[in-house]
């Protein structure tokens, strides 16, 4: 019977040397170089990062989500999910890992869907962390329906010309290129009628409006950018896939990245969950220290047990994914962990940061940024509500209703089923009163 709730040794001891190493040497890169995990690294920064990159090339744990052929491990959704826990707890570490979003999906679709060409071009530079790209999917009138996206691109000669908005596509100020997705066929279904093409940002026409920020950035220094695509023209060869093909190009892009971000969020869940059960051992008021109080002691024990519910529940669709190779056949789970991935996280951090008072609320302390990035996270990659409904319409596959007057449990009935079932016995019974 396989079932097992331990790593292999050998891989343990690759996750508890990424664990020492991400406290001791990358999570300092979030204070010292707060938010420029994505901006290109300039001579003192290079001088840091890149000696940390090379330490991870060593230890077998660089771009571990792709295949050897690609400079990966190939170690799959479970190894990766676990390593992603570690990853979690900083701003850095994806980056020094090589498994940074959303540069990991675009690097997948592209050794996926991409020709030798787009590889050599593409590929290779993101796998060895020297470019960065952006996934231009989202545009601003549409939300989280892909079906009504307007941008198209035209074939004319040997070109396409990409005409329409975008919107929130991350990092595009730093990227070099862009995956645009445009509407190629406006008379089928727009699961057949859209594709994909690489775009390189320099490309005349490709116009930065505004460069959206979180909230607590200023204005028009964030990293989430609004593009107006006006007569962008590329190559016949900026394909990427085949003609119509967007949809089935984006459900690969999607549906391992959600569980790289679940597990993520797990480990700056932890991270929260550690610091206030630090706090609760630390800090003494009314005659005890917090962690003697009833009510920072169910604080701690509800966080305990929503993150080990959670933390299995994605470690289990991980292991559907490397198991059945099939994103569509787990979908459901996968949408169920983005579900419940924002209310986790945004839980955890919020007490934690009630247990450290005011304290907990200020700049000092990181729980108003965990706060927040649960928010994004819970409309990143398609709202909640719209993951709900997909969990619930394959859940709702597995059942049929009824015809009858009453329920299949309805005590009554199935108390005479019963009876009938065993009147032979019934009858004896009586008989011999």
């Amino acid at each position: 019977m396989g079932w097992d709730f331990e790593t292999d040794p050998e891989y343990q001891e690759k996750l508890d040397w990424a664990d020492r190493f991400v406290r001791q040497e990358v999570e300092p890169l979030d204070l010292v170089w707060p938010h420029q995990q994505f901006v290109p690294l300039d001579d003192a920064r290079r001088k840091v990062v890149d000696p940390l990159k090379d330490e991870v090339r060593r230890q077998g744990l660089w771009a571990t989500h792709l295949g050897p052929e690609l400079g990966g491990q190939g170690y799959g959704q479970m190894k990766l999910a676990l390593l992603n826990e570690i990853l979690g707890r900083s701003q850095w570490a994806p980056v020094v890992f090589g498994c940074q979003a959303p540069d990991t999906g675009n690097a997948e679709i592209i050794a996926h869907y991409g020709t030798p060409e787009q590889k050599q071009r593409y590929l290779q530079p993101l796998l060895d962390g020297e470019m960065f790209s952006s996934y231009s999917m989202t545009e601003p009138h549409a939300g989280a329906d892909p079906t009504l996206f307007k941008t198209r691109a035209v074939k004319d000669g040997d070109e396409w010309v990409i005409n329409g908005w975008k919107f929130f596509s991350s990092n595009a100020k730093t990227a070099s290129f862009l995956i645009v997705m445009a509407v190629t066929n406006p008379d089928v279904s727009p699961y057949k009628g859209m594709s994909m093409f690489l775009v390189p940002t320099d490309t005349p026409g490709v116009n930065i409006e505004r460069n959206i920020g979180l909230a607590g950035e200023r204005l028009n220094e964030g990293f989430h950018a609004l593009i107006h695509y006006d007569d962008v023209r590329v190559p016949a060869d900026a394909l990427l896939g085949g003609e119509g093909q967007a949809f089935v190009i984006a459900q690969t892009r999607l549906g391992g990245g959600r569980i790289h971000h679940s597990m993520r969020t797990i480990g700056m869940a932890k991270k929260a969950l550690d610091m206030m059960c630090e706090r609760a051992l630390s800090r003494e008021t009314a005659g005890s220290i917090l962690a003697d109080k009833q009510f920072v002691q169910g604080y701690i024990a509800d966080s305990y047990a929503q993150l080990m519910q959670f933390r299995l529940f994605v470690l289990y669709t991980a292991w559907e994914i490397d198991k059945y190779n099939d994103y569509k056949r787990v979908r459901k789970d996968i949408a169920a962990a983005k579900v419940l991935m924002p209310t986790v996280l945004h839980d955890i951090a919020w007490r934690a940061m009630q247990v450290h008072g005011a304290l907990g609320t200020s700049n000092e302390m990181p729980f108003m940024s965990m706060v927040h990035a649960a928010a994004v996270l819970g409309i990143a990659d398609g709202p909640t509500e719209v993951h709900k409904v997909t969990v619930a319409r394959q859940v709702l596959r597995d059942y049929d209703g009824t015809d009858g007057m009453w329920p299949t449990e309805w005590i009554p009935g199935k108390l005479e089923a019963a009876k009938a079932k065993f009147a032979d016995y019934l009858e004896h019974e009586v008989g011999n009163l």
